[in-house]
């Protein structure tokens, strides 16, 4: 089994990438403190693809503190000097927001964001996650202030043709 679990700081804004075939793609640090000592940190190498990058993207920032799950993957390359590169990263399947914010548009201080997107990296996992790989046709925002729900007074309504399963 090859499942992590982190709970850090991002160490930079998320900068939002495709990759050639037009898949988003955030490769981010985290800050994830060691449980002994509150004063030392790993700096751990993530990478998080499809509708997980966008959120990250979107909605966090520099500092932001976040829970990741995802999978460690290894790998190699070689560099300009002909040398050996290893490297470890994290891919994030999912990631939930854990800082409060402050929400201006209801008045609300400290309002909880459990913000929370999930990653199948492309391929069909056979759970209710759903596939977010690929051609789907939803609307990418740049940024947290451009929700189209954030003036919705009410229920949204949601019939059982919107859902990916």
């Amino acid at each position: 089994m090859n499942q992590t679990q982190l709970i850090g700081r991002l160490t930079k804004d998320p900068e939002l990438k495709y990759s050639p075939s037009g898949v988003p793609v955030v490769r981010f640090t985290l800050a994830v403190n060691r449980e002994m000592k509150r004063d030392e940190a790993d700096f751990i190498n993530c990478i998080a693809f499809n509708k997980v990058a966008e959120s990250l993207a979107n909605f966090q920032k520099k500092g932001s503190r976040i829970g990741v799950v995802g999978r460690i993957q290894t790998g190699s390359y070689e560099n300009q000097q002909g040398q050996r590169i290893f490297t470890t990263d994290v891919i994030a399947n999912s990631i939930e927001f854990l800082d409060a914010r402050s929400d201006s548009n209801r008045g609300s201080q400290g309002a909880s964001n459990h913000e929370s997107s999930t990653n199948t990296g492309g391929q069909y996992q056979g759970s209710s996650q759903g596939y977010y790989g690929g051609n789907n046709n939803q609307p990418s925002y740049t940024r947290a202030d451009e929700d189209p729900f954030a003036n919705s007074k009410g229920p949204i309504e949601v019939n059982e043709d919107d859902l990916p399963f």
